[in-house]
């Protein structure tokens, strides 16, 4: 199993909820320092860095118009940790290519990273989270037939090379596509692609691409997982090796259960802050007709339900939370490993909130000392 530590670069210094309505696109910037910003910013970075000293691989992301996460724009921090990291493997995780109007950009991008990297680039393509629908002025409906013909076009980009190609499709049109840096690694990076729900995962498994879930529990889990493997099985190639499966949590590892724990408490700021009012969560076309119903009336399924008022152990016992001294920490992601069929990668979100500095590098000194060691010699599970 590989780990790889990420954070959302969240600015946590903010007024009491009860003072605004939502965290996301509407929280006024007048409550974001500059000059903090920046500390956070070189902090962030920072704190890869010792993650790859410690010999984690490195996961960024991006989002809009929020406070809880601080880059808008992954590809830029990719091409600092590209430049300053010298061996991690790079996820961003990822492009929201459904949301983008010119995946030909993502493509030089995603290409530009690579070279940089010298071929570290392991590159993730993301729908896209409702929040940012309004904030970037872009469509609800249809957002994976687009996402899956900007994922065409610019997987296109990244292997033809004897000039320029024309695309004429439903949603993008480009007259000359003719990239130039081309990608380091042949024939292009390593794709990753997030699912939340079975039916996108058996897109994924159709490409054989490695599948990412991201806090969705055992049965979630479980159900993607088996979901793509299913459809590999339909189309009668092989199941997916383990290191085709991504599972995303909050981590923490302390030298005691109480101190793993209160870490973890901390990084829950994740959960807690994340205030957002229905429009915003839900806008028109987005959702599945029935998911959107079930919202208005305040039906949330499974794990959602602890959205809403998140408390340790119920998130540990569900799996969104791996928690406590090393051996805790061990036998809880072994638990989600053997109910899900196995998985060979683990996404660390090892900092939020107010985790600060020292707190961050302990929890993932500790892990990388004591837990991943025993991670690393995993086994594919029976089945």
């Amino acid at each position: 199993m590989r780990a790889w530590f990420f954070s959302e670069n969240a600015y946590h210094l903010l007024p009491d909820p009860k003072e605004y309505d939502s965290i996301r696109v509407q929280l006024p910037n007048r409550y974001y320092d500059p000059k903090i910003g920046a500390d956070l910013y070189h902090r962030f970075i920072d704190e890869w860095m010792i993650a790859e000293d410690l010999g984690l691989e490195l996961m960024v992301n991006e989002h809009h118009q929020t406070a809880t996460n601080l880059n808008p724009s992954g590809p830029i921090v990719m091409g600092v940790l590209a430049r300053e990291t010298r061996k991690a493997r790079l996820l961003i995780l990822g492009n929201p290519i459904a949301n983008r109007r010119e995946p030909v950009r993502v493509a030089e991008e995603m290409a530009m990273v690579d070279v940089y990297s010298r071929g570290r680039l392991e590159c993730g393509f993301v729908r896209g989270v409702p929040y940012e629908i309004s904030a970037g002025n872009h469509r609800p409906t249809r957002m994976m037939e687009r996402f899956w013909e900007a994922h065409d076009l610019i997987v296109k980009a990244w292997t033809s090379h004897d000039g320029p190609f024309n695309w004429e499709g439903k949603h993008f049109h480009h007259r000359q596509v003719n990239i130039w840096p081309r990608p380091y690694q042949e024939p292009h990076p390593p794709i990753w692609i997030t699912a939340l729900s079975p039916s996108s995962a058996r897109d994924v498994g159709a490409k054989g691409y490695v599948v990412a879930c991201f806090l969705t529990g055992f049965d979630g889990t479980k159900a993607v997982f088996g979901a793509y493997r299913a459809r590999r099985a339909e189309l009668g190639v092989p199941p997916g090796a383990m290191d085709r499966f991504a599972y995303a949590a909050l981590v923490y590892t302390g030298e005691t259960d109480e101190e793993g724990y209160a870490g973890a408490r901390k990084l829950m700021w994740y959960l807690e802050s994340n205030k957002v009012p229905p429009q915003y969560t839900s806008p028109p076309g987005y959702h599945p007709l029935g998911a959107t119903v079930n919202a208005m009336k305040g039906e949330y399924p499974g794990i959602f339900k602890l959205y809403k008022n998140p408390s340790l152990g119920p998130l540990m016992e569900t799996g969104l939370v791996f928690a406590g001294n090393p051996d805790s920490v061990y036998r809880q992601i072994m638990k989600m490993y053997d109910s899900v069929g196995g998985f060979g990668h683990l996404l660390i979100m090892g900092q939020a909130g107010f985790l600060d500095h020292e707190e961050t590098v302990k929890g993932m000194t500790m892990f990388c000392r004591e837990v991943y060691p025993r991670l690393k010699d995993l086994r594919p599970v029976p089945r």
